[in-house]
């Protein structure tokens, strides 16, 4: 619709009759001092586009042009005002890479040089090139967008009969499950496998089907395992065989050892004070489909190129083109509008699904570990362009910054802000220590503890399996996970205690609240540990 001040209606059109009609204006009563007021030149486009491809902003070659060789610039000094040791920028335009650069050192305090080769972990893009491995498997046969994960999975439980028998693949990547948000991180976070993670999923409290987004990995990796077992392999063999191997990605994988065995690597970095330390600590091999690939900006170019171009590749079909369309297609609400003029964020299988300011459609993905990575990647499919940003850092900022600059460039010619600043403190957000306790001082006076032997024991929880406490260099330790690796708890007030956990979802600096409760005097029947708790499951009983 367009709006003029001399317009005082509107007329709406059909398709058709859009397509052909420049414009309709009715001026109205008392619109005759208008009348012999020429309409402005709007240069539209003949033949008109049907009304849901308009959009009213032209961009020129020359644009594209100068804001592909804006990005020497945009990359350095992103570098350095963030602070972060590496990135790299690759950009795509009518199926040719046209820009392919790294700036900054692959690990901090050393030499090694970030080029366009040098690989890094993608985090959550992960899940937009997983999805390209599933819409490549639907040309088989085998499997669809609404096949059942039962149909391949048949131990797969949600916790609802009816649920488990349809939730299906798509339901799973399009995140509307039912399953709460990130499902199943804690229980990676303490060590468990994937086969476990997938089990205990049943036991969490659940939305309902269908009806409320809640973003997961391991919702997503239960799709993507039921897609390699529908092809009688692995989830990382699948993705080779299908994807990796037929684009020549050759630096790209999704087994974490393929990773870190690379000579050209950006080490991975967590946020350390006011700078960033080297800490490789992130091993995300039991998300894999949603978080452990790795590559290039040179190959994840390749990956761009041939997702704007439907699945094809130098004009031969790779992946299944009809799947590919529903992927990059909204299939769920993932932010709705808190007012009538505002627009609602969508989500499509593995994609991020948007609109610019100007109308184009976007389709993109984000990606972060607090444990070192930052990563983005926005398609323009009306203009047959693609931007990827990797680094190796936790989110900073920069990553979204560099491809929201590049963009008002092409569209626009300038940076409608500073995109960085208006990034930084909510990707920094994400590396925010964990629990209550955080910054708060000990009580000074705070109620002695128990005799330990009222403390220590085994404690069990369906969910999260046994927690043991012990007495061990003259104070109590808490063991979790199937390693029983120990925290050491620090007596804070009564039958409270505090442990400091470090994980990809406790960032460093993390208090987490240990309470145990006593059913007698001597002896307590039960803790609750605060960073398990978040979906009301996070207390062990002792048994009886």
């Amino acid at each position: 619709m367009l709006n003029f001040p001399s317009m005082s209606c509107f007329i709406p059109l059909s398709r058709t009759a859009f397509a052909r009609a420049a414009l309709v204006v009715c001026l109205g009563a008392g619109s005759a001092a208008h009348a012999e007021t020429p309409l402005p030149a709007l240069g539209l486009p003949d033949p008109m586009p049907a009304p849901d491809r308009m959009v009213w902003l032209p961009v020129t070659q020359e644009r594209i042009d100068a804001a592909v060789s804006a990005l020497d610039e945009l990359g350095a000094s992103m570098l350095g005002r963030s602070g972060i040791p590496g990135l790299a920028i690759g950009v795509v335009h009518k199926g040719k890479t046209v820009y392919a650069r790294g700036f900054g050192k692959r690990a901090a305090g050393g030499n090694a040089k970030v080029d366009a080769d040098t690989v890094f972990l993608l985090a959550s893009l992960s899940k937009s090139v997983g999805a390209t491995v599933v819409a490549g498997q639907s040309g088989t046969g085998r499997i669809a967008w609404d096949t059942p994960v039962r149909a391949h999975l048949p131990r797969f439980d949600m916790g609802d009969p009816w649920v488990s028998a349809h939730v299906t693949i798509g339901d799973l990547y399009a995140h509307r499950s039912g399953l709460p948000d990130h499902a199943g991180d804690d229980l990676e976070d303490l060590g468990y496998d994937r086969k476990t993670v997938l089990e205990r999923l049943a036991l969490l409290p659940k939305h309902p089907f269908r009806a409320h987004y809640a973003y997961t990995n391991f919702g997503l990796t239960a799709a993507a395992e039921a897609t390699a077992v529908s092809a009688g392999t692995d989830w990382a063999s699948l993705s080779e065989e299908t994807l990796y191997a037929p684009l020549g990605m050759t630096s790209t994988s999704s087994r974490h050892a393929d990773y870190m065995a690379r000579d050209n690597r950006a080490s991975s970095h967590m946020i350390d004070g006011d700078g960033y330390a080297l800490t490789d600590m992130r091993q995300p091999d039991e998300q894999s489909p949603a978080g452990g690939v790795s590559s290039s900006v040179a190959d994840m170019s390749r990956w761009m190129a041939m997702v704007l171009a439907g699945g094809e590749v130098d004009g031969k079909p790779v992946i299944d083109a009809r799947a590919l369309l529903a992927a990059t297609s909204p299939q769920t609400i993932s932010g709705a509008p808190d007012a009538m003029d505002a627009r609602a964020g969508t989500y499509g299988f593995g994609f991020g699904v948007g609109m610019r300011p100007s109308g184009r459609v976007t389709i993109s993905h984000s990606g972060a570990f607090a444990l070192g990575a930052s990563t983005n990647f926005v398609l323009v499919p009306d203009l047959e362009l693609g931007i990827v940003v990797l680094t190796n850092a936790a989110p900073s900022g920069v990553a979204e910054a560099v491809t929201a600059a590049f963009l008002d460039l092409v569209e626009l010619g300038i940076e409608t802000r500073d995109w960085l600043a208006g990034y930084a403190p909510r990707l920094k957000a994400l590396s925010r220590p964990f629990g209550s306790l955080v910054g708060v001082q000990k009580p000074a006076d705070p109620a002695p503890a128990q005799p330990a032997e009222a403390y220590v024991g085994r404690y069990d929880n369906a969910y999260f399996g046994p927690a043991t406490v012990e007495e061990a260099d003259g104070g109590l330790v808490l063991r979790l996970g199937p390693g029983q690796a120990p925290l050491a708890m620090q007596h804070w007030d009564g039958d409270s205690f505090v442990v400091q956990p470090m994980s990809e979802n406790q960032p460093k600096g993390s208090v987490s609240r240990v309470e145990f409760s006593r059913t007698a005097p001597a002896s307590a029947g039960s803790v609750t540990i605060e960073h398990l708790d978040g979906n009301g499951l996070g207390t062990f009983e002792r048994p009886r």
